[in-house]
């Protein structure tokens, strides 16, 4: 594969040579964090747990978002008051009560939207889709 793209001026790293983006901080991790109930924070601990056990990640806490980021972002995190929101990037389109909502941006590259209320919910069947986002991530999906 491709050596990754470095974005001069704010230093993130994309899989595409100029890739659109917006140039802005990261914040830090605890900060974008902060304010939120035990309950939803034991939610993005598991979150992020299950994600950090497929490999490698890098953990990208934006101003509205947690994205999670190998070659390119397949999962993110969105803290909210009572509930943890967040999408999975599939190279498949996958219809399941689990998820709110699926939009798709290519035959290989579809988000599903879910949110999540408790840690139950964090099972083996969304341990399996985080790890199968993961390799969209690493761009495995793409057969190169």
């Amino acid at each position: 594969m491709e050596p990754l793209w470095v974005c001069p001026r704010c230093g993130r790293t994309f899989a595409n040579r100029n890739q659109t983006h917006t140039c802005a901080d990261l914040d830090e991790l605890g900060d974008r964090l902060a304010g939120v109930t035990p309950e939803v924070l034991a939610l993005f601990e598991r979150f992020r747990e299950l994600v950090e056990r497929c490999g490698p990640v890098e953990v990208l806490p934006e101003k509205t978002r947690i994205a999670f980021h190998v070659r390119m972002s397949f999962a993110v995190a969105i803290p909210r008051r009572r509930w943890l929101d967040g999408h999975l990037v599939l190279a498949r389109r996958l219809e399941h009560p689990r998820f709110r909502r699926v939009e798709t941006f290519s035959s290989r590259n579809h988000v599903h939207h879910f949110r999540l209320h408790t840690l139950a919910e964090l099972d083996d069947e969304l341990a399996a889709l985080i790890a199968e986002a993961y390799q969209v991530g690493q761009q495995r999906h793409l057969g190169r």
